[in-house]
C-alpha cells in the first residue's frame, strides 16, 4: 500500500463555491485521485480552510501550516509521498507578503519534511509541490484578498525554482484548471475532477 498525504487549504478540504459547504469525498480532487490510483494507494486528506504556510492568522486563529505539518507527518507515517498545495491564503492583504516571501514560506515547509523521518525506513518522504491556480476575478473575497490576484500569478515560477533547488517534484495547477468565476478563489466540481486526474498521472510517474 502506497500512502500519500495531501496537505493544503480550502481547495484541498473541498470548499464548494456554490453552496459554501463541502463537496462530497468522491468529488474532491483527493477523492478523484484515490479513485484514479486504485486500491494499492491510500490518499490522506489534510485540508484546512484558511491555512497558510508560515503566517499566524490574527483574525481566524490557528491556521499556520508550519505548526500543523510535523504532527501530520508523524501521525500518518510512513508516507510514500507528500503533496503540498499552499500559498493562496498567504496572498491575503492581512499578511502583506510579497510572492517571494510566500515561496519562502513553502520552503520552510519543505525543510520540515526534509528533516522528518516520516517516509519509508525512517527517511524523509518525497514531495510533489503544487503551485495553486491563480486567483481570478474576486467577488465576496475581494477586500480580504486585495492585491492577491497579481501575487498569485507570480507564484508558479517561484515554486518551480524552489522545487528544483530542493530536489522536489513540481506541478503547476494553473496549467490544467482555473478558480471558479463564482468567487475567484475556490474550485468547482469539474476543476476538482480535472486536477485529481492530472495528479494521478503525476503520482504514477513518481511512484
Amino acid at each position: 500500500m502506497r500512502e500519500i498525504l495531501c496537505f493544503g487549504d480550502s481547495n484541498t478540504w473541498g470548499y464548494d463555491p456554490t453552496t459554501q459547504g463541502r463537496f462530497p469525498g468522491d468529488v474532491r480532487w483527493t477523492g478523484v485521485l484515490q479513485s484514479a490510483l486504485g486500491p494499492d494507494f491510500r490518499v490522506i486528506e489534510e485540508g484546512l480552510n484558511g491555512r497558510t504556510t508560515v503566517w499566524e492568522d490574527p483574525v481566524e486563529g490557528d491556521k499556520m501550516g508550519k505548526r500543523h505539518l510535523l504532527p501530520c507527518l508523524e501521525s500518518q507515517a510512513p508516507l510514500d509521498l507528500v503533496i503540498l498545495m499552499l500559498g493562496t491564503n498567504d496572498t491575503k492583504k492581512r499578511y502583506s507578503a510579497p510572492p517571494t516571501d510566500i515561496a519562502a514560506g513553502v520552503g520552510v515547509l519543505l525543510d520540515i519534511i526534509a528533516h522528518s523521518t516520516a517516509g519509508r525506513e525512517g527517511k524523509a518522504p518525497p514531495v510533489l509541490v503544487l503551485a495553486p491556480a491563480p486567483l481570478t476575478k474576486l467577488t465576496e473575497f475581494a477586500q480580504m484578498f486585495e492585491g492577491g490576484v497579481e501575487k498569485s500569478r507570480a507564484l508558479a515560477p517561484l515554486y518551480a525554482e524552489l522545487a528544483k533547488s530542493r530536489g522536489c517534484h513540481f506541478f503547476d495547477v494553473g496549467k490544467v484548471i482555473s478558480c471558479s468565476d463564482l468567487d475567484g478563489l475556490h474550485l468547482e466540481a469539474a476543476a476538482h475532477r480535472a486536477l485529481g486526474e492530472a495528479l494521478a498521472r503525476e503520482v504514477k510517474k513518481i511512484l
